[in-house]
């Protein structure tokens, strides 16, 4: 277990005493400061030590977080919103202590809009849970970030993942929002409509704030038509250049491919051993197809084409739905694969994004760079928006290879940077690349902060994440 750093409270023992017994008076047994739980909701997924807050309350509704953040607002103990915990950049550790609100209870999928394409959930509603819930209307929510992450936890990091380069992010596909501001007001960010031109757009504000700006407990994001047809494929590529060439001249000729993920032959091969699969050992491509049987059948050809030009072989089709299945559960596993390369190491998973045009120049500088330094770093990507992934494998124990780690990752950083990309695609800054958003941002972080400051004068909303106040 990774040793737990020590949160700076801002309070009083006395103060912050005050205001959880005004808590657990209000929640009762949803109210905890036990210890094991506390330790739970001051961790996530990522490399950031844990930040255990004060207590953990576990609302049922939008009136419930509101007197939560009421009492909180009060005494001034910061507040922490809390999801399934799959982040990846230390979002729910609690820097200054405070209070973790779990929203994972406020699950229900509240009213589905079939005949609108669109859906209302609760913020713990989880993707999965959604998607079997809607499997008999024939309608499906696309955003697959990997983990079985919480809808609410999606909005606030504007997660994407695996089905981005059809679908999009987040970002496009949430319609409106309902929010307990940090004083305790509930706004509601735009109607059900398609699209507005009625005043700034606050849903995209709320998108990708980590919960610094409010909390989010009433989501209505867009969905979509089932496809008819869906077939996935592997294809082998002896170079990374030709596996990556293959995805931009894919994307540039405009083929709707639903997925187009590269793995490079470490990570085929750590896969491989965990999942019990037997892929090539060679940089390769993961695709899915999605439409008409013709229009599956048309792009398929079109992409094996392209790839065959650039040195592409070994195209292995799954078109039954459990093939399929495992196919992406074998890639969505794949940094538990990494974690199982080396007994007793951790993961240190980073990201970062460049135009396409860029690409192929990126991940060979990059890849060049971990073979130089010697690390374990199997390289994953959701390619077609040109965003790519690392997982390093490291010994937290050894201070020579943290601090290798520690510097490949700042290069890796300022690399993407330099081609006009950005430190994070998905994962969010949270407080692993707080130190970054100004090098990539510039004068806009000051615009930033001050939106903060107008919403959240306190600072009590997720203190420590995104920049210092």
């Amino acid at each position: 277990m990774a040793p737990v750093a020590a949160a700076q409270p801002r309070l009083t023992p006395a103060a912050t005493q005050a205001a959880l017994d005004a808590l657990k008076q209000l929640l009762g047994d949803r109210f905890s400061a036990a210890q094991a739980v506390r330790d739970q909701h001051g961790r996530d997924e990522s490399w950031a030590l844990p930040l255990p807050p004060d207590a953990v309350v576990f609302p049922h509704s939008t009136e419930e977080v509101v007197e939560i953040v009421k009492i909180c607002a009060a005494h001034g103990l910061p507040i922490i919103p809390y999801g399934a915990g799959t982040s990846l950049e230390g979002h729910v550790t609690a820097v200054q202590g405070g209070v973790s609100i779990d929203l994972m209870q406020m699950n229900r999928i509240l009213q589905v809009n079939a005949e609108d394409l669109d859906v209302v959930v609760q913020p713990g509603v989880r993707r999965k849970q959604l998607n079997e819930y809607l499997r008999d209307t024939g309608l499906f929510f696309p955003i697959d970030p990997g983990a079985d992450a919480s809808i609410g936890g999606m909005v606030s990091t504007r997660a994407s993942g695996t089905n981005a380069v059809r679908y999009g992010t987040m970002r496009e596909n949430v319609l409106a929002l309902t929010v307990v501001t940090a004083d305790g007001r509930v706004i509601r960010t735009s109607k059900r409509a398609k699209k507005s031109a009625a005043g700034y757009d606050l849903t995209r504000l709320y998108v990708g704030s980590e919960g610094t700006l409010g909390i989010i407990t009433e989501i209505t994001v867009k969905l979509y038509g089932i496809p008819e047809a869906m077939a996935a494929a592997t294809c082998s590529f002896a170079t990374l250049e030709g596996a990556v060439n293959s995805v931009i001249q894919t994307i540039q000729a405009g083929i709707p491919v639903a997925r187009i993920e590269l793995l490079d032959d470490v990570q085929a091969d750590a896969i491989n051993k965990y999942s019990k699969l037997n892929l090539p050992v060679q940089n390769m491509l993961m695709l899915e197809f999605h439409g008409s049987e013709a229009g599956v059948a048309e792009q398929a050809e079109m992409v094996q084409a392209i790839a065959s030009e650039h040195g592409g072989e070994g195209f292995q089709w799954a078109t039954k739905a459990e093939d399929r299945a495992k196919m992406w559960e074998a890639r969505h596993a794949a940094a538990y694969a990494c974690k199982a390369l080396r007994k007793g190491c951790e993961i240190m998973a980073t990201d970062v994004c460049v135009p396409i045009s860029r690409l192929t120049e990126c991940i060979l500088e990059t890849k060049d760079d971990v073979v130089k330094t010697g690390l374990t770093a199997p390289l994953v990507g959701h390619v077609g928006d040109g965003n790519f992934h690392l997982s390093v494998v490291i010994d937290r124990s050894n201070p020579q290879e943290v601090e290798t780690v520690e510097a490949f990752s700042e290069r890796l950083v300022h690399r993407a940077l330099r081609m006009e990309g950005t430190c994070t695609g998905e994962h969010g800054i949270g407080r692993g690349k707080m130190k970054y958003l100004t090098a990539e941002h510039g004068e806009a972080v000051a615009v930033m902060r001050a939106i903060k400051k107008a919403l959240d004068p306190d600072n009590l909303m997720n203190p420590g994440k995104i920049f210092s106040i």
